[in-house]
């Protein structure tokens, strides 16, 4: 084995919790299941609203998920069917939608990282301090290089 293999051992990664994360995952209160579509969906609108203080569009939601126009319309319009997310025109050309967050959007996105803290906390358990922290600069680092 190479000393730096980890081409196979991410996509076992990604495989393994892309299966997980198809059914739901419980990041709401009161043990509530949130679609992990309505996850992404949410944390893309923030990341665009982020660079346009505006709001986002439907197309860069897309174009931050790597999907197509119809597939993140179809998110997004459940993201704010379920209120995580306020579709409103654009106060510098009225005929333009923009996407902002609710409280319950930016709640989302609090709760879901606090599970994901939860699960970095329970796949490195037994392991020293320095490696989970390591580890976490690591992916920290892999995530930024891709723009993720």
């Amino acid at each position: 084995m190479q000393d730096a293999d980890g081409g196979p051992a991410l996509f076992r990664l990604v495989r393994f919790w892309s299966r997980r994360w198809a059914r739901g995952v419980a990041v709401g209160g009161a043990g509530e299941t949130t679609l992990v579509q309505d996850v992404l969906t949410v944390n893309a609108v923030a990341t665009c609203v982020a660079d346009d203080r505006e709001g986002a569009t439907v197309g860069d939601v897309g174009r931050q998920l790597g999907i197509d126009q119809s597939g993140a319309s179809r998110m997004v319009a459940g993201a704010v069917e379920r209120g995580y997310v306020e579709r409103r025109r654009a106060s510098s050309d009225a005929r333009r939608a923009v996407l902002g967050m609710t409280s319950a959007g930016r709640e989302l996105i609090a709760s879901s990282e606090q599970w994901q803290r939860g699960v970095f906390d329970e796949l490195t358990f037994g392991w020293d301090a320095e490696d989970r922290e390591r580890f976490a600069a690591y992916l920290q680092r892999l995530a930024r290089q891709v723009g993720a």
